[in-house]
């Protein structure tokens, strides 16, 4: 995340902070199965109150994972998963760099035991 703009940094900081609660996670899914719905319909499927679903809310939203919209007296809840994908695609770039590390690291060990066999036959 070196090379990535600080406001990205922090961006994809705040998705994953929001993301560490169980709760949230649930919610998230919940809310994205059901496309758009209200603090009372997704509190019916949360071991949690309909204010503490409001709490969740508030903060997914702040990380830019949902957003609300009035509906009359309601506000329905959407995801976005524009937050979502970059933080998906900070994962990816990750793992790809581990798996080149480690493929450097095989390629090392491979050459070692070639050596190592060499040795063990030259005279």
């Amino acid at each position: 995340m070196t090379d990535e703009p600080r406001g990205a940094v922090e961006a994809v900081d705040t998705v994953l902070a929001a993301l560490a609660d169980p709760t949230r996670r649930r919610l998230l899914e919940v809310l994205a199965a059901q496309d758009a719905a209200t603090a009372t319909t997704l509190a019916e499927h949360l071991p949690v109150s309909r204010q503490a679903v409001v709490k969740h809310l508030a903060v997914l939203d702040a990380a830019g994972l949902v957003s609300g919209g009035r509906v009359g007296r309601e506000v329905r809840y959407t995801v976005r998963p524009t937050a979502l994908d970059a933080t998906a695609q900070w994962m990816a770039s990750l793992a790809a760099d581990w798996d080149r590390r480690l493929a450097h690291v095989r390629r090392i060990a491979e050459a070692a035991e070639r050596e190592s066999r060499a040795d063990r036959t030259t005279p």
